[in-house]
């Protein structure tokens, strides 16, 4: 085997599934009761299509400079050959809060979602964290399966690759038959409220989209190791957020059609819920939740990989310890920045449940500062590099790059403390500021040992 570089070993289908899998993950069963409930059945719907029309965006600026330049790193890559050195560590480092949000979130979501198969399994009381108490066997779930999953990975991109495919078919499985249960025995009557609270209701809905449908971006992180033509990257990357915008429409109206109001806000997991209500059986809801851990494992599986190809691409430019740039003798993996990003999930379940929302809300923010410095790599490169070629390029780059600057600085505006969707002290914002105050301590060390 090659040793030394990255190895171009993912196939089409599996790089469609790393990035569809990677943007379903398990939040549309876990939260789409509570999107429902903040604004409404409509509302919900509503505020992700306006998202997925802003990521949309985003991704086609995506789509252009990942088949021009297909380089582990993605975002560090265009930004660093666009606007510099300093602005493609802001860029990258953001973005991968929102990676570390999501390996950290699944590894608080899986023992939430095997605590719903098997009720009472959390045992030994450790310690109570934001009026949750914490057990000793649901964080030893959350640890152990990091541990696996981080170890999986070290193992190869393509066992990892493999693996996505595989489970994105059981997620598929899961959520169209719970489609097909609200088709048939859904009710429309059952969606009121259409909209609730308001603006606040909406915007409050919006302000997680992000966060939901970030993972296309592990395309262009893992680009080094993609085997196909350069602009399939873009166009597989372009199919994959069009088909998670209609995934979590579809998943929100069944819901919403499958259970009344009284119903979704007594249920302690509404989608599972809704499939008993509409499939006729216990063995329904056990499904969707063998899917939702599917999804789990699909997002947490794809951000270990995203994430650590972008630690690996800041190492190799100095801006990280060279360690963390280095590969494995016989998996040509970055081990070490796997086992960096790999241990943020072995971390997180200490915490407990009421993590989760705030690794949403946190990671939200983290990857629209991201996107907004690709789409503004996207200008730039169009301006200065004309010629550069581009396999996937862009009509309209202009209306296209604008659009996707505008629309990303106006969802991070949303997480300011004017906003009626902030993000909330000292929890969020607490992790924003440990998260800017590591990445400092890491450039500094970064630069210190390339000295």
């Amino acid at each position: 085997m090659s040793e030394g570089k990255l190895l171009r070993v993912v196939r089409r289908k599996e790089v469609f599934a790393l990035a569809f899998g990677a943007m379903i993950g398990w939040s549309w069963v876990a939260l789409s009761g509570h999107w429902i409930a903040n604004a409404g059945s409509l509302g919900a719907m509503l505020a992700f299509m306006v998202g997925g029309v802003a990521v949309i965006f985003v991704g086609f600026t995506y789509a252009e400079l990942a088949a021009a330049m297909p380089l582990a790193g993605g975002e560090h890559v265009y930004s660093h050959r666009a606007l510099g050195h300093s602005a493609a560590f802001v860029c990258t480092w953001s973005i991968l809060l929102g990676y570390a949000s999501v390996v950290a979130f699944e590894a608080v979501a899986l023992p939430t979602v095997i605590e719903y198969l098997v009720p009472g399994i959390a045992r030994g009381h450790l310690w109570t964290v934001a009026g949750w108490d914490v057990k000793l066997t649901w964080v030893l779930t959350g640890v152990i399966a990091a541990v696996l999953m981080t170890a999986v990975n070290i193992l190869g991109i393509k066992p990892a690759a493999r693996l996505q495919l595989l489970v994105t078919v059981v997620i598929l499985i899961a959520g169209l038959a719970l489609a097909g249960g609200s088709l048939l025995e859904g009710s429309a009557s059952n969606m009121q409220p259409l909209f609730n609270h308001g603006a606040k209701g909406l915007l409050g809905v919006l302000v997680m989209v992000p966060f939901m449908f970030v993972g296309f971006d592990v395309i262009p992180q893992s680009a080094e190791e993609v085997d196909m033509p350069f602009r399939e990257i873009g166009t597989t990357l372009m199919l994959s957020i069009i088909m998670a915008v209609i995934w979590y429409a579809i998943i929100i109206w069944a819901v919403s059609s499958g259970l009344d109001e009284a119903q979704r806000n007594a249920s302690s997991l509404p989608t599972a819920d809704a499939a008993v209500a509409v499939l006729g059986g216990t063995w329904a809801g056990k499904l969707l939740v063998i899917g939702g851990i599917g999804g789990i494992l699909t997002s947490w599986n794809a951000f270990l990989i995203g994430g650590s190809r972008a630690i690996y691409a800041m190492a190799k430019a100095g801006q990280l310890p060279a360690t963390f740039g280095r590969l494995h003798s016989r998996y040509n993996t970055p081990y070490n920045a796997i086992l960096l990003i790999g241990s943020m999930s072995v971390i997180a379940p200490l915490f407990g449940r009421p993590a989760m929302v705030w690794l949403v809300d946190a990671g939200g923010l983290g990857i629209v500062v991201a996107y907004t410095f690709v789409a503004l790599s996207f200008i730039v490169l169009r301006r200065r590099e004309p010629d550069m070629e581009r396999p996937y390029s862009v009509r309209y780059w202009r209306f296209t790059g604008f659009t996707a600057l505008i629309l990303s600085l106006a969802i991070a505006a949303l997480y300011l403390p004017f906003s009626p969707a902030a993000l909330v002290w000292p929890w969020e914002w607490g992790i924003v500021a440990g998260w800017a105050l590591l990445g400092g301590v890491l450039l500094a060390f970064g630069r210190h040992t390339a000295d």
